[in-house]
C-alpha cells in the first residue's frame, strides 16, 4: 500500500465513514500512522470496591439489578440503573445514551469502569465504561491506544483501520516499527523507547533545519535605508501610558537592528499582557515612514482585525498616512484582488492579515520587515516562507506570549535574538486564583451568573470536543449542554461553543459574538489560547486542570484581566492526588508565566504517558518541550556535532538526512 492511498480506498472505510475521519484529518494511509493516541489506558484486573479506591478510577465487576430506566429532559436522556458487585449497590449514571436501556440486560454481569463517588453511604459512578466478561478477558493486563474521536466514530474502529494500514503499507522497519509500538505497545516500557526514538527525531530535524535558515541568513546582506523617525516618538509620548523600562529597552534593540547593517531576527517574548503589540507598532511606523512595506500576521482572523483596527486608529489620531490593508482568507475574491494590487504597487505600506499574507497571489513591492505574532502557531518554515516574499530577504521580528524557560528558549529560538519583556504595566489588575475540586463546582456557576449580571463574561475551558471512548474529562459538546440546562431560567444568559474542529468562518462568528458580548459564557477548547482580546471576559474556569501542563495553564488564564475590571480564575480539578494540588497550586501563588514555566520544568515527570500536551509551542506532532526537555537538549547536542563534521550534509552517510529534511520541507509547502 502506497502512503498517499486516499483513506476511502482503506479497508473497511465507506463513504459515511470517511467524512468523520476527514474531520479529524486523516484523508491518506499516512495520516492514520501519525495520528497518535491521545492518551492509553491499562485494563487491570477487576478490584473489589472499598472506601480506599473513593476518588480514583477502578475496574469491577457487577451485575445490573433491573433494566435500567431512561429520564428525557429538554436537552438530555439520562440513564439510571442499580448495579450490584459483591453483595455491594452502585448507582449509576449515563448521559446521552439511551440505547443502553436495551443493551444493558438485567441479571447480566459485566466489567465497568469509572472513577468511584460516595453519596452518603452508598457508592455512585457516572459515565461508567461498559465490557462483556468475554470482551473484557481479551485485553485484561495490556495498554491499549485511546483516540480523539469525533461523531460516527468509536476508538474500536480506529483502531482495526490503524491496524489494518499498518500491516499493508510498504515502509523500513526502523520506520514502522517504533510508530506501531507507539500505537500498540506491549507494554510502557516499549511505549516510552518507541515514543523517546520519535520525539528525538522530530526534534534533531526541526532544530537541523533551524540551523540551517539561520546559517543561510547570515550569509544575505540588504541594502534597506531604514532610520528612526519622529513619528515613533510621537506615538510614545501621546500613549495613554507610559512605556515600561523593559518596552523602552527592547524598543531600543529593536531601533538599532533595524537602522544597522545586518538583518534583524529578533524575537520579543514576553508575558500575557506585558505589551509586546505596541514594540510591534512602533517597528511597522519606523519602517513604513522610510518607504518600505511591513507584513504582520496573527493566528486568526479575529486578532488580525483586531491588530488592524487598533493600528490605524492610533495612526489616525496621529495623522499618519501610511496606507493599512487588511489581508484575511474571508476576504471576496474581488475584495481579495484589489488588496493584491495595493500590495503590488506599493500603495499599502501596512499588510495585516493572516496566512493569506504569503499566498502565491500576493507580490510584495519593497518588502522590508515581516512580523509574526504567536509565532509557535505558524512554525519556522512559515515564517521563512513569508520573509521570502520580498525581492531581497526582509527584517524578521517574532512575538511571543509563551513562556519557556531559558535554556529551551535558547535551543528552540537558536535562529533569534531574544529580547524579554520581563515587565507588566502596572494598570494590569493581579488576576486572583483559587485550585479546587469538583464539589465547588455549584459555588463556581453561582460566582459566574452574578458576574454575568454586573456585565462582565465567562470562559469555560474543557480538555476536549466531545466524549470519546476512554478519554475521562469534561468535553465541550455535552457540557455546552449542560449550561444551558442549568442557566435555561436565565435568559440573559447566552452559551456559546469554540473549538478546533469547526471551520474557521464558524469559529470567527463565534468569538466576534463573544467580543459583542452577544455571548456572555463560551465553552472552548484551548483554541482559545490565541483568540480574541475581550477585556470584559473576568471569569475562566479551567475543568480537568490536571490535565493540562502549567504553561499552557498560564496561556490560558491569560484571556481575562485584559480590562479595567477584577479577573478570577478557577482551576477545577477531579484529581485527588496530593502530588495534583501541589503541582496546580504554583499557579495560585503566581502570575509570572516564566516562574511558571521554570516550575513547571522542574517539575516534569513521566506523569500521564500523553494526556494533554503540556506546551502547544511550535506544533510538534509528539514531543513536547516540558516534558520531553533532555530529549530536546541531546537533539541540539548532536545537530551541532554533526554540522561541526559535515555543515554542507555532504557525506554520504548524511544523504539519508538531507533526505528527510527535503521531505519536511515538501510536506510543510503542501499544508502551505
Amino acid at each position: 500500500m502506497d502512503l498517499h492511498t486516499p483513506a476511502i480506498e482503506l479497508k473497511g472505510i465507506g463513504p459515511k465513514t470517511v467524512k468523520s475521519y476527514e474531520k479529524l484529518g486523516l484523508c491518506e494511509a499516512e495520516d492514520f500512522l501519525y495520528y497518535f493516541p491521545r492518551d492509553y489506558m491499562f485494563y487491570e484486573e477487576p478490584v473489589r470496591l472499598s472506601g480506599d479506591q473513593v476518588g480514583e478510577f477502578v475496574f469491577f465487576r457487577a451485575t445490573v439489578l433491573k433494566r435500567p430506566f431512561l429520564r428525557r429532559g429538554k436537552r438530555m436522556q439520562v440513564v439510571t440503573a442499580t448495579l450490584v458487585s459483591d453483595e455491594q449497590e452502585v448507582s449509576a449514571v449515563w448521559f446521552r445514551m439511551p440505547y443502553l436501556v436495551k443493551s444493558l440486560k438485567a441479571g447480566e454481569r459485566y466489567v465497568f469502569r469509572a472513577r468511584l463517588l460516595q453519596k452518603g453511604t452508598s457508592y455512585h459512578v457516572e459515565q461508567p465504561l461498559i465490557f462483556t466478561e468475554e470482551a473484557y478477558r481479551e485485553i485484561v493486563n495490556t495498554l491499549q491506544p485511546v483516540y480523539a474521536l469525533t461523531k460516527g466514530l468509536s476508538n474500536n474502529a480506529l483502531i482495526k483501520t490503524i491496524r489494518s494500514v499498518f500491516s499493508e503499507v510498504d515502509l523500513p522497519s526502523d520506520e514502522k516499527d517504533p510508530l506501531f509500538a507507539v500505537h500498540f505497545p506491549k507494554d510502557r516500557e516499549e511505549l516510552l523507547r518507541a515514543r523517546n526514538k520519535l520525539v528525538y527525531e522530530e526534534f534533531f530535524l526541526f532544530l537541523l533545519k533551524l540551523k540551517l535558515l539561520k546559517e543561510e541568513r547570515a550569509q544575505k546582506e540588504h541594502d534597506f535605508h531604514i532610520y528612526p523617525t519622529a513619528y515613533t516618538k510621537k506615538i510614545i509620548e501621546t500613549l495613554p501610558y507610559a512605556l515600561t523600562d523593559a518596552q523602552k529597552r527592547v524598543w531600543s534593540e529593536i531601533e538599532n537592528d533595524l537602522s544597522g547593517t545586518h538583518l534583524m531576527s529578533r524575537l520579543i517574548q514576553g508575558d500575557v499582557g506585558s505589551g509586546k503589540t505596541i514594540l510591534a507598532v512602533l517597528s511597522s511606523v519606523m519602517v513604513a515612514s522610510s518607504g518600505y512595506q511591513v507584513a504582520l500576521m496573527a493566528p486568526t482572523e479575529i486578532l488580525a482585525t483586531q491588530h488592524f483596527e487598533a493600528i490605524c486608529a492610533m495612526l489616525r489620531e496621529q495623522k499618519i498616512d501610511l496606507g493599512a490593508v487588511l489581508l484575511t482568507g474571508s476576504l471576496t475574491a474581488a475584495q481579495k484582488n484589489e488588496r493584491y494590487r495595493m500590495i503590488e504597487s506599493g500603495e499599502a505600506s501596512l499588510i495585516i492579515g493572516t496566512h493569506a499574507l504569503f499566498q502565491t497571489k500576493v507580490s510584495y513591492n519593497n518588502l522590508a520587515l515581516v512580523i509574526t505574532d504567536e509565532q509557535h502557531r505558524f512554525g519556522v518554515l512559515q515564517r521563512e516562507r513569508l520573509s521570502g516574499k520580498g525581492n531581497t530577504t526582509p527584517h524578521m521580528l517574532v512575538m511571543s506570549a509563551t513562556p519557556i524557560p531559558r535554556t529551551l528558549a535558547m535551543i528552540l529560538y537558536g535562529d533569534l535574538d531574544v529580547s524579554l519583556v520581563n515587565e507588566v504595566p502596572r494598570r494590569r489588575l493581579p488576576i486572583k486564583n483559587c485550585v479546587v475540586n469538583t464539589d465547588y463546582r455549584e459555588t463556581a456557576y453561582r460566582f459566574m451568573a452574578k458576574e454575568i449580571k454586573e456585565g462582565r463574561q465567562v470562559y469555560v475551558i474543557c480538555p476536549f470536543v466531545e466524549e470519546s471512548d476512554g478519554l475521562e474529562g469534561e468535553n465541550v459538546l455535552s457540557y455546552t449542554e449542560e449550561l444551558r440546562e442549568k442557566f435555561a431560567g436565565e435568559p440573559a444568559i447566552r452559551i456559546g461553543t469554540l473549538h478546533g474542529r469547526m471551520k474557521a468562518s464558524e469559529k470567527n462568528r463565534v468569538m466576534d459574538a463573544f467580543y459583542r458580548n452577544d455571548i456572555q459564557i463560551l465553552v472552548s477548547t484551548t483554541v482559545v489560547e490565541v483568540g480574541v482580546n475581550v477585556p470584559n471576559a473576568t471569569v475562566m474556569l479551567i475543568e480537568n486542570a490536571e490535565r493540562f501542563g502549567l504553561s499552557q495553564l498560564h496561556q490560558l488564564r491569560g484571556r481575562i484581566g485584559r480590562g479595567e475590571y477584577q479577573s478570577y480564575c478557577i482551576f477545577m480539578t477531579s484529581s485527588n492526588r496530593p502530588e495534583t494540588m501541589e503541582r496546580l497550586s504554583i499557579l495560585n501563588k503566581s502570575n509570572d508565566g516564566f516562574e511558571i514555566a521554570n516550575e513547571d520544568l522542574k517539575m516534569r515527570g513521566p506523569g500521564e504517558l500523553f494526556g494533554i500536551r503540556q506546551s502547544g509551542d511550535l506544533n510538534f506532532m509528539l514531543g513536547d518541550i516540558i516534558r520531553d526537555a533532555d530529549v530536546l537538549k541531546k537533539a541540539a547536542e548532536d545537530v551541532s556535532n554533526l554540522l561541526s563534521d559535515d555543515p554542507e550534509l555532504e557525506k554520504k552517510e548524511h544523504h539519508h538526512i538531507r533526505k528527510k529534511l527535503d521531505e519536511m520541507d515538501a510536506r510543510i509547502h503542501e499544508i502551505l
